[in-house]
């Protein structure tokens, strides 16, 4: 569980986390804005909260037990009857529901199950959660938008750059326009091949019902290795090395860049 998030719905602070890459929503900071007591275990006891819940697993989670949540939902409602999250987790092997210790302890539940977590709060609260929430991911969108697009005229810089060092070290005054050109597009795929493993060409062609081209699909992290592949090259084409050892050269660095950048707890925060 890892990059903790905060909403702040009615005056109640509540915390969301990251688990099976999905936004999981404290139900116990939530329970706060209830008004007398009111347990967690009282709603995981409800027959339509189990049968919510059955439904949710049943949709998301192939490891399901069916068996144990059929003895459960037959005991659901009854007077004596309770059960815990962390006894529903071990019985059901359910996902969508979380008991955690430690620094980001409590229960916390899928949001899809915290919003209708949030109706036995009050419809007003449910509203309002949901209202932060999108709020929050829109925001996220907004970042990561911002970021993309700042990497990708960060890859333009330096692809002039990289242009500059080509014209500079490889186009004979001779040539044509076209054969200009070629050359441009045979470096520009050197570190598409480099990166991606394949030309654009060969992109396109397994494509072809997107627009653009394979650099507008990339990810962040593929675009921050490619403006730094852009810049190592127009290194390498000065100092005179041939083709097959750059590329040979570039490919080692994306691989090694590519693996550093997806254990970064920074870049995953974007995501």
């Amino acid at each position: 569980m890892t990059n903790k998030k905060t909403l702040i719905v009615q005056g109640v602070k509540i915390s969301i986390i990251q688990s099976r890459k999905s936004d999981y929503i404290s139900l116990t900071d939530m329970i706060k804005a209830k008004d007398g007591d009111f347990f967690i275990s009282d709603w995981l006891r409800n027959r339509n909260t189990v049968e919510f819940l059955g439904i949710w697993e049943s949709i998301y989670n192939s490891s399901f037990n069916y068996g144990e949540f059929a003895i459960i939902k037959s005991k659901a409602g009854l007077n004596n009857y309770k059960i815990s999250v962390k006894e529903w987790v071990k019985k059901t092997n359910a996902i969508g529901l979380i008991a955690s210790k430690g620094r980001y302890g409590g229960t916390y539940a899928h949001k899809d199950i915290a919003f209708e977590f949030g109706m036995w709060i009050s419809a007003e609260f449910k509203i309002y959660l949901i209202k932060e929430f999108q709020r929050l991911k829109d925001d996220e969108n907004n970042r990561l938008k911002l970021e993309w697009n700042f990497q990708r005229t960060l890859s333009k810089v330096n692809y002039r750059i990289h242009t500059d060092a080509i014209r500079e070290n490889l186009i004979p005054p001779i040539l044509s326009k076209a054969q200009i050109n070629f050359i441009y597009a045979d470096e520009a795929d050197l570190l598409n091949m480099a990166l991606f493993g394949k030309t654009a060409a060969i992109w396109w062609n397994e494509n072809a019902k997107l627009t653009g081209n394979i650099r507008d699909y990339a990810s962040i992290e593929q675009l921050v290795v490619l403006s730094n592949l852009e810049s190592i090259n127009a290194m390498l084409i000065h100092q005179g090395m041939e083709k097959e050892r750059r590329l040979e050269q570039l490919n080692k660095i994306a691989i090694q860049q590519m693996k550093s950048l997806l254990q970064n707890n920074n870049i995953e925060k974007l995501k």
